[in-house]
Order: structure tokens, then C-alpha cells, then sequence
């Protein structure tokens, strides 16, 4: 299985003047790459392999490729080919897609290391501090909060300089099979250990056991964005104060897309420690974004960072993970199948055929269930929560405020 670590990096000037002319060299290959591989012949584009080959003539002819570091250079052509496989899949998948554009300075902001060129040395400095050495570049010092785990082998180290001028040093870890954790059988699974999440409008998620977990309030952070963004477009561009300026806003947006990540890290890890299997809705986020509505709000709450960081705390804590079609989870009753249709202002469900009545994203957390146990192959269990769900016109939820998941060191809810 495999996963990463990320850790602030303090570089010494000597050490951070040497890793950004690294990058700039690494976007000046990025750039040939692109330009060899767009200006070969249609039936004869090169491949990863191909391009490869044909660094060691690039480094006789253009001597400023001969400073980087074969694996890393390497690595560079390959993010090009990744970058065009990606493409190539949207366009498979329907998507208007253009050509790959030329890398400018503002743009490209990492460099990896695969599989040699670099040092991890944890003994030296004091305490809580590590240090990295990045081939013919120099050690970095990083933060090292936290250990790497035993039982992982380093498969790539990436630098990168973010926007706001901070350094950050990448681990690519690949754990043993033996030590990653097993999933339970799945003839375990029952509606007592498993739960279904609706990703709802009022609620940040709605579970199939009567748990809702409210939205991240972001009116304070997004009113200073404003603030700072209108003081930025009175600045004249390219100035001092210019730069100085848009550094405060980009640590506006990093603190936002902080807040959210630490608040879904910690829901996501309550989750598949509760239960031993978690299904949720496969969503079209990126539809969902492009249509009418609030899609800022949608945005702000980042649902596929959401599913996927649940995938892969899935992976690590032993737990099943399923995404299971949206369609119809909102109109079907969870009771008897019948669908309703109900506009979006209508936030109770009332089944005209059984009258069943509960929560609206209670009701859809209860399908995505259902939906969950059909996508496993697995019968549906005879005791349900359909049958012990409390309805809303007879006691109120358990409700979790988002605050308490969002304050730091709290305990997942």
C-alpha cells in the first residue's frame, strides 16, 4: 500500500537558492519535453521510454540539463506523460480537452526524486528536527513531527516551494502486504458495523445511524479574502508591494484549504475506526460545480478530497470502502422503494405508500446503505436501521458540531 508524509523543510539560503534554480532547470526540461514530443510527427509521438533515452544527447547539447540528477530528470519526463495520460482520460471520458501548456516559472513548484539521489538522516540536529539531502543540491532541514512508520520502504522524495514562499518535503512510502492492516470478511458486515453517508446541503454528512455532522463555518476566512483581494487589485502589478501583497492572500487561501483538510483528516479517520465498512455516494462533483446553485459552498466543503482521503484511510485502518451510485437516494423511501420526488427546500421525507417519515438525508444515508451491501453482493441484513430509526417529528439527531471536529487536538466526534 502506498501513502505519503509531508514535512516543512527550512532550507538555508545556500540550500534554497540551489533547489529554485533546480526547479527553473527542471521547468526548462519539462518544456523541451513537451516541445520534442508535440512537434514529432502525429504517427510517431515518443514515448516515456523513448524521451528517456534521449536525455543523455539533451545534457551534450544543452549542458544546464547536465546539473540535474539522472532519476530526477527521469521523474520529470515522466510527469509530462502522466500529465498526458490524464488528459487522454477526460477525453475518453467526453470532456473538451486542449493541449498541455508551457510550464511558466509561477506554475512549476516541485521536483521529485525517485528512487535514488537523496538522504534521509533523523539523527542529526536536535530533537523534532530531520534532515534531507537532495543530490547535488544539499540537505534541507525539515520539521520531522513525526516518525516515518516501520515497516516502509521510501520510494520517492519531492521538494516543493509553495506559493506563500514555504518549503515542503514529500515522502512516498510503500508499506509491507504483510503489516498493512485486513479488511473484515465481508460475510461480517451487518447494518451494526457498517454505516452510509449522505453528503447533504444542510449537514456536512448525514450517517444511516442518526449522526449528522454540521458544515465548516468559513465566513471569517473568506471576509478577510476579501479583504486582502480588493487591497491587492489597488496595488500596481508587478511591484514590491504587489508581491507583497498577493503572498497575504495566497496564506488567506492556504489557511482555508488548511481548515478543511485538518476537519476532513479527522472525520474521515472517525469513520473507519467506528466501523468496518463505509459507504458514501459517488458524486459528480465536478458537474455539480459548473451548474447553478451555490458552488462556492460546494467547492468550500471539497467532497471528492473528502472521498478520497475516506479511501485511503480505508486502506490504512483495515476498513471497506465502497462508493455506490447517487441516483435515486434521495426519492426513494428506504422503507419500501417507493420514489417521491421532493425539491431541495423539502428537508423531511414522507413515504405516501408506507408512511415511513424521517429525515431527508437520513432517508438517503439509509439507501446508500442498502445501495452498499447490493454493491458488495450481500444480502440485505433482516435487522435494518430502517426499523429502529428515530423519526424527526419524535427526537432530534445526534448532531456533532463542525468547531468541535475543526479545534485543534479535539478528539474525532
Amino acid at each position: 500500500m502506498e501513502h505519503s508524509h509531508r514535512y516543512r523543510a527550512y532550507p538555508s539560503d545556500e540550500v534554497a537558492m540551489a533547489a529554485e534554480h533546480h526547479l527553473d532547470v527542471h521547468r526548462q526540461l519539462y518544456n523541451h519535453v513537451r516541445w520534442d514530443y508535440t512537434n514529432s510527427p502525429e504517427d510517431d509521438k515518443p514515448s516515456e521510454y523513448a524521451q528517456n533515452n534521449k536525455l543523455p544527447e539533451w545534457k551534450r547539447k544543452w549542458p544546464v540539463f547536465g546539473e540535474l540528477h539522472s532519476k530526477a530528470a527521469q521523474a520529470t519526463v515522466a510527469r509530462f506523460h502522466c500529465n498526458l495520460s490524464n488528459l487522454r482520460k477526460k477525453k475518453d471520458k467526453g470532456h473538451k480537452v486542449g493541449r498541455l501548456k508551457r510550464q511558466a516559472p509561477s506554475d512549476y513548484r516541485s521536483v521529485t526524486y525517485n528512487q535514488s539521489g537523496f538522504d534521509l538522516d533523523n539523527k542529526r540536529g536536535r530533537d523534532g528536527f530531520a534532515y534531507v539531502r537532495f543530490s547535488k543540491i544539499g540537505w534541507m532541514k525539515i520539521r520531522y513531527h513525526r516518525p516515518l512508520p516501520d515497516h516502509t520502504t521510501i520510494k520517492e522524495v519531492t521538494f516543493k516551494k509553495e506559493i506563500t514562499g514555504e518549503w515542503y518535503v514529500t515522502f512516498s512510502l510503500e508499506t509491507d502486504d504483510e503489516h498493512v492492516r485486513e479488511k473484515p470478511a465481508l460475510d461480517t458486515l451487518d447494518a451494526s458495523n457498517s454505516v452510509g453517508i449522505d453528503l447533504g446541503i444542510l449537514n456536512y454528512i448525514h450517517t444511516s445511524d442518526g449522526k449528522t455532522v454540521d458544515w465548516l463555518d468559513l465566513e471569517e476566512e473568506y471576509e478577510r479574502l476579501r479583504r486582502e483581494q480588493r487591497k491587492l487589485s489597488r496595488k500596481q502589478h508587478g511591484s514590491q508591494n504587489y508581491e507583497k501583497q498577493r503572498q497575504k492572500v495566497a496564506k488567506v487561501k492556504r489557511k482555508i484549504r488548511r481548515k478543511v483538510l485538518d476537519y476532513q483528516h479527522k472525520l474521515t479517520t472517525w469513520l473507519v475506526t467506528e466501523y468496518d465498512a463505509v459507504f458514501v455516494e459517488d458524486l459528480d462533483v465536478a458537474g455539480m460545480l459548473q451548474g447553478d446553485g451555490n458552488a462556492r459552498n460546494k467547492q468550500d466543503v471539497a467532497w471528492r478530497q473528502f472521498i478520497t482521503l475516506l479511501e485511503y484511510k480505508g486502506d490504512l485502518h483495515g476498513t471497506h470502502v465502497v462508493q455506490v451510485g447517487a441516483r435515486g437516494t434521495t426519492k426513494e423511501c428506504a422503507k419500501c422503494g417507493v420514489e417521491t420526488a421532493k425539491p431541495v427546500w423539502v428537508r423531511e421525507h414522507s413515504c405516501p405508500a408506507c408512511g415511513f417519515e424521517t429525515d431527508r438525508d437520513a432517508n438517503a444515508a439509509m439507501n446508500v446503505l442498502q445501495s452498499g451491501f447490493s454493491e458488495l453482493g450481500l444480502g440485505w441484513p433482516e435487522s435494518t436501521p430502517v426499523e429502529t430509526v428515530t423519526a424527526v417529528d419524535t427526537a432530534t439527531f445526534q448532531r456533532v458540531s463542525a468547531s468541535h471536529v475543526v479545534e485543534t487536538g479535539s478528539p474525532a466526534p
